[in-house]
């Protein structure tokens, strides 16, 4: 198995700094940065988006643009559990399969994105797509 940490610092500007294991640093919170509960479905669609692009590329496929949202459904009341996520992808480019595209994103969903599949039992995640021609 792998192991990686990653590491949070606080300071008195009460900023938290979240450092990944190559120390990359992302400012957490309000205003001047991303909300925690934010980042949960933010590492979904970088998870998939990354796995969906290398397949896509490793088809030699013309990928231009790939655009990916997430729309997630939360509790109103704490611990404001996630109750659904719905990612709609976007792939821009020349000549897409969107059968191909399609085929990409499940790939993700079934044996590559870690993030998928740790969430996938406990919160709903759906999803759409769309090819546009450039």
């Amino acid at each position: 198995m792998a192991a990686k940490t990653v590491h949070l610092h606080w300071n008195p500007d009460s900023q938290f700094i979240l450092s990944d294991s190559d120390n990359y640093q992302i400012v957490m919170k309000k205003p001047k940065g991303v909300s925690a509960s934010e980042l949960l479905p933010m590492s979904l669609i970088g998870c998939s988006s990354h796995d969906v692009v290398e397949i896509l590329r490793k088809q030699r496929l013309d990928l231009r643009s790939l655009q990916v949202t997430a729309e997630s459904v939360q509790d109103n009341d704490p611990p404001w559990r996630f109750r659904k996520i719905h990612i709609h992808y976007r792939a821009v480019g020349k000549g897409i399969d969107v059968e191909k595209l399609a085929k990409a994103i499940q790939l993700s969903e079934e044996k590559y994105c870690s993030v998928y599949a740790t969430l996938k039992d406990a919160v709903e995640i759906t999803h759409d797509y769309e090819v546009v021609e450039e």
